[in-house]
């Protein structure tokens, strides 16, 4: 009997071990893709000029008089 709930204890424990290991690859997946994304987001926002319309021009010509 005790070697029966050895058993089953320990196969309990491997279980969580295999959902621990998923959840930190699954974790640490999400991670590296979202730090990727906001990489290539800066890069993009340093590489584009900022445009203004020509009415946004001249509101800010207006305010500075």
């Amino acid at each position: 009997m005790k070697f029966l709930l050895t058993v089953i204890v320990l196969v309990s424990f491997q279980g969580c071990a295999v959902v621990a290991v998923a959840d930190l690859a699954v974790t640490t997946a999400a991670t590296v893709a979202k730090a990727g994304v906001k990489t290539v987001g800066a890069a993009v926002d340093l590489v584009t000029p900022d445009k203004k319309s020509e009415n946004e021009k001249s509101k800010d010509k207006a305010k500075e008089k």
